[in-house]
């Protein structure tokens, strides 16, 4: 966050500099307020290209393995520019290395799952996987693993058939979103 408000405030100073610096060759013809309004501009202009590029830095920086779920746009009343064009502001990604399953019980998988947000720090949870039964459920304090593979004290969650977190984990679809 420090490092964009630094490159924020470095494009305002670049732009005014370059209007100044243009004031200067056409011996002052440009109004005084061109500055200023060029600083402006290029301060908007900076949060925004940080704003969208956002998602896809954080989709680069993601260790192999991972794969996103889902991305969540967001639109904001004082963003007026993301109602033409909606940005991304959290991720969900599951980590497909961390997958696991039981010999006995197949068809239920245990999965790491990330959740990513714009000012937010990184959120991972354990979820349980019913391929079976197409539902899925987060992992608590009060979830009892038996050793013949069984998993009890989950609230399971019936899932729609478009379930990304499912469609990765049972399927492995690394195309989810």
């Amino acid at each position: 966050m420090f490092l964009e408000l630094i490159a924020v405030i470095f494009a305002g100073f670049a732009l005014a500099g370059l209007v100044m610096l243009l004031n200067k060759l056409t011996r002052g013809r440009l109004p005084r307020w061109a500055a200023p309004v060029a600083a402006g501009i290029g301060m908007i202009t900076a949060t925004i290209y940080s704003e969208y590029g956002w998602h896809d830095r954080t989709a680069a920086a993601l260790p192999e393995g991972f794969v996103i779920a889902q991305s969540i746009e967001n639109q904001s009343l004082y963003r007026p520019w993301t109602y033409i064009v909606p940005y991304y502001d959290r991720i969900a990604a599951i980590d497909t290395q961390s997958l696991q399953g039981h010999a006995s019980h197949p068809e239920q998988k245990l999965a790491t799952l990330y959740f990513f947000g714009r000012w937010a720090p990184v959120n991972k949870v354990q979820a349980a996987m019913d391929c079976r039964g197409w539902r899925r459920a987060l992992v608590t304090s009060t979830t009892v693993f038996a050793a013949d593979g069984t998993i009890a004290g989950l609230d399971w969650v019936q899932a729609s058939e478009s379930d990304a977190l499912l469609r990765i984990a049972c399927k492995g679809d690394v195309h989810a979103d």
